[in-house]
């Protein structure tokens, strides 16, 4: 195991803007495909999912985003254990985006063809990740998973998420990329290189910070006449107890309408 902090992009990337973050690798490149996990604070469905990883074995490296977890649930070896690639841990400002811009730029630089990312909190099957890697090979840039699409599931899902979902948002961002998608605030994803490297596309900017950057590559995909699918996926949350997630509240979910607005309208477009 080695352990550093962020290197200076090469000379065509200098422009990159990322946040400042600390790099712990465990083990070599093995993959073509990277899964990325972004995480901050998940307990123990994080350590239940890097199992399901050790046990699936998917055809990716495994790459932790941490967005500065302190509840321990990445300790104890565990990320070497399962046989994980690398660890990179946000120390500068910024949410989710932050924590992806930081993790797909190391991607690339490794030299990844594609990138898969899943949430951390149970609710996606490492099992199904060979699904993305399949699409990626068959020609997809952009591939969103799907609870709606055929031999997909949604189970349990609040019935806020689901109205909010399939009539609000897909509907926004569907219109806007040009591009129809059912399940458009699905983490589930994967994207090809060629799309991430784009000028045109440029996701590598500090405009990015919350949840923005998932809504603006889903419309810009679309909308640059990328090749775009969807993946059927099983989305599920649990039958009882709190709601695995870092949205609630109607402030939390009406800054998510806002941003999904700004995405749809062009603001974040370089």
């Amino acid at each position: 195991m080695s352990s550093t902090s962020n290197t200076p992009p090469s000379d065509s990337r200098r422009d990159w803007q990322l946040p400042a973050h600390e790099i712990t690798v465990f083990g070599p490149k093995q993959a073509d495909y990277a899964l990325v996990i972004p995480v901050i604070n998940e307990g123990e469905k994080i350590r239940n999912q890097l199992r399901e990883f050790e046990a699936v074995q998917p055809p990716v490296d495994l790459v932790v985003a941490d967005g500065g977890s302190t509840d321990g649930s990445l300790n104890d070896g565990i990320l070497d254990q399962v046989g994980a690639r690398a660890l990179l841990t946000k120390t500068g400002s910024g949410k989710l985006s932050a924590q992806l811009r930081m993790a797909y730029a190391w991607c690339l630089d490794e030299g990844y063809s594609g990138i898969v990312t899943m949430d951390g909190n149970g609710k996606d099957r490492v099992d199904q990740v060979h699904r993305f890697v399949t699409a990626l090979k068959d020609g997809a840039d952009y591939a969103q998973g799907s609870r709606y699409a055929t031999g997909g599931r949604a189970m349990n899902t609040p019935l806020d998420r689901e109205l909010g979902n399939r009539f609000v948002h897909a509907p926004i961002l569907s219109l806007a990329g040009g591009k129809r998608l059912t399940d458009t605030t699905n983490g589930f994803r994967a994207y090809s290189w060629c799309f991430l490297l784009d000028p045109k596309v440029a996701p590598f900017r500090e405009v990015f910070s919350n949840y923005e950057l998932l809504f603006y590559l889903t419309k810009r995909a679309g909308q640059l006449g990328y090749a775009v699918t969807e993946v059927p996926v099983d989305r599920s949350y649990p039958d009882a107890g709190p709601t695995p997630t870092k949205i609630s509240g109607f402030r939390a979910r009406w800054t998510i309408l806002c941003q999904t607005l700004a995405a749809a309208c062009g603001r974040y477009d370089p």
